[in-house]
């Protein structure tokens, strides 16, 4: 729904003494003020526009960035490693502002009722075509995770989400959550649904036995005169952070040699442009952009950082800029590149954050959405409670949203501690909102949401934290694999994140008694990715939540979120509670 004219004035009154500066729209109406807040003036000759990690949320949603977002040794201090007012400070942005608020935690629920939603296609299809109508050739690049995230995408095998990006007008785009569909299903799209529409690209996964390409390692499209080459870089850990069965014959890796062979090759195809369109995560990427040489920029995603800013990377070949574009479609990254003489003599970023209020819904998007909800509106809106506290997930430790199946499995399972993985994915409801399945389902929608209930030694236990620590905390970013960390129910422990591997969790304690290395415990989890889950007949986790949130009467009160007490790494710009 859009702001009326009143509506409209009342918001910028509120952010003018925020800070926002927004005087001179004081006469307009709401469509003039809407399109003066995403006037951004064309610059050079060649334009990539770029969504990534929308996770498959079509309406407009809240979404709480993190609190913490700890930057460790080398990374300590720099993007994408800061919260709150250091963010605020780096991209020159006064707290209090519509930018502020969509890109950090800060008075988060006062900010998200003033502002309204974010995301939704049918806004972001509008910004799209502005963006694309005011920079003639733009192409629109997708940086995957597009086809998970929500109940009507896994009801669908990503169906809803294929068509909705094919209307978006996206170009071309990469992958990570998308495998977990299954490799048939994820051919079928690309090879049908795909085909003359969008390309799809990916240098690092070839065939387990022969090692072939199994997706075209980039394409080269003209702008404005421009040959320009966008190479795929999906997800080089699929096989590890999701269950193997669902890729098992096809290899993954971050192969930084062959990117840089297919930059060269690229080049010699006559490329004035290279673009590498990620979902390395953003240290990944930054890591990448110092070894490999050639690349103009990297667009980045998997850990939904986003930045207001351009990070400029040295290599030997010159520099690359490297940027990430957040997620649930909060935000359209807009890179332009002024091409002269056969190379980029300049560039200008911007990130413009999608407010729902602020655009108008796309009228074809619109109709598209509710075509494709209809079927299951009545399921998604059912109430099951009214969260009294906030709910989200973003974060490196927990979220109350993560809490909250904690709390359920624990209970509803009769376990004495459990993990919930740490996904990045997943919405925010304000205190006072309803939790509706819909809600349930955007936390734990995935092909492998199944519930466990396992014996677990204190050693067993150790081990896990450990090595999801290590895989968060891990001082080269090519062995980290993008994930937050596991998110802990029930028992408390001590995190050094400057420590070295096997030695990052200590003070482990259930109900302030130690845990024992040899003692058995009953620990809650979902989301197992062996194969034997598969066929274990457990209950998804959504049906677990489902029985809990029933059982309280109408009302969840506000979560106490359970997060280590670090003793190293501390103070830290990435860490703001």
């Amino acid at each position: 729904m859009n702001l009326s004219k009143r509506e409209f004035l009342q918001v910028l009154g509120a952010a003018s003494v925020a800070g926002m500066g927004l005087g001179r729209w004081s006469d307009a109406d709401a469509q003039t003020a809407s399109n003066s807040l995403y006037e951004l003036p064309r610059f050079g000759n060649v334009s990539f526009l770029h969504m990534t990690d929308c996770h498959a949320q079509l309406r407009p949603i809240h979404f709480r960035e993190p609190s913490v977002n700890l930057g460790i040794g080398s990374m300590q201090g720099r993007l994408p490693h800061l919260v709150g007012e250091h963010l605020l400070k780096v991209a020159k942005l006064q707290p209090g502002s519509f930018e502020a608020h969509a890109l950090t935690h800060l008075d988060f629920d006062q900010a998200a009722r003033r502002y309204g939603k974010v995301g939704g296609f049918a806004h972001l299809a509008t910004l799209v075509k502005r963006m694309k109508a005011s920079r003639p050739g733009a192409l629109l690049l997708d940086g995957g995770d597009t086809w998970q995230g929500s109940a009507t995408a896994l009801w669908t095998q990503g169906q809803d989400m294929v068509d909705a990006a094919k209307l978006l007008g996206v170009d071309v785009m990469t992958g990570h959550w998308e495998f977990t569909l299954g490799m048939e299903r994820v051919q079928q799209i690309i090879e049908k649904d795909f085909a003359g529409k969008v390309d799809f690209v990916a240098q690092n996964v070839k065939t387990a036995d022969f090692g072939d390409p199994v997706f075209k390692p980039y394409v080269i499209r003209e702008i404005n005169g421009v040959a320009c080459a966008i190479i795929g870089q999906a997800f080089p850990y699929t096989p590890v952070a999701n269950p193997r069965y669902f890729v098992a014959d096809w290899t993954f890796g971050i192969q930084d040699e062959n990117m840089q062979k297919m930059v060269d090759e690229t080049r010699a195809k006559g490329a004035k442009v290279v673009v590498v369109l990620s979902h390395n995560g953003m240290d990944v990427d930054l890591k990448m952009a110092g070894r490999v040489s050639g690349i103009d920029a990297i667009l980045g995603g998997h850990t939904h950082d986003g930045m207001p800013v351009a990070s400029v990377v040295a290599n030997k070949g010159g520099q690359t800029l490297v940027t990430n574009a957040g997620s649930n479609g909060k935000f359209l990254g807009v890179m332009d590149f002024d091409v002269k003489n056969g190379k980029v003599a300049d560039f200008r970023y911007r990130l413009l954050p999608v407010f729902a209020n602020m655009l108008p819904a796309d009228k074809d998007m619109d109709a598209l959405i509710t075509k494709i909800r209809a079927p299951y509106e009545a399921k998604l809106a059912e109430q099951l409670a009214v969260t009294e506290g906030t709910l989200y997930r973003r974060g490196n430790f927990n979220g109350s949203g993560d809490q909250l199946l904690l709390d359920a499995m624990m209970e509803v399972q009769g376990a004495q501690i459990a993990f919930s993985p740490g996904f990045r994915w997943g919405t925010s409801l304000l205190a006072g909102q309803p939790i509706t399945r819909e809600w349930l389902m955007d936390m734990t929608a995935t092909t492998y949401s199944y519930a466990t209930l396992s014996d677990m030694t204190g050693e067993t236990i150790k081990t896990v934290l450990e090595d999801v620590c290590d895989n968060l905390f891990n001082p080269d970013p090519y062995y980290q694999q993008g994930g937050d960390m596991v998110r802990v129910g029930g028992m408390e422990y001590a995190c050094n994140p400057l420590a070295s591997m096997g030695s990052r969790i200590t003070d482990m304690r259930l109900n302030g008694a130690p845990i024992e290395a040899s003692k058995v415990y009953k620990v809650a989890g979902w989301a197992p990715v062996a194969e034997a889950a598969r066929t274990a007949g457990n209950k998804p986790i959504w049906e677990v939540a489902e029985t809990w949130l029933k059982s309280k009467g109408g009302k969840v009160p506000a979560r106490k979120v359970n997060t280590p007490r670090l003793t190293g790494g501390l103070p830290n710009p990435g860490y703001a509670s």
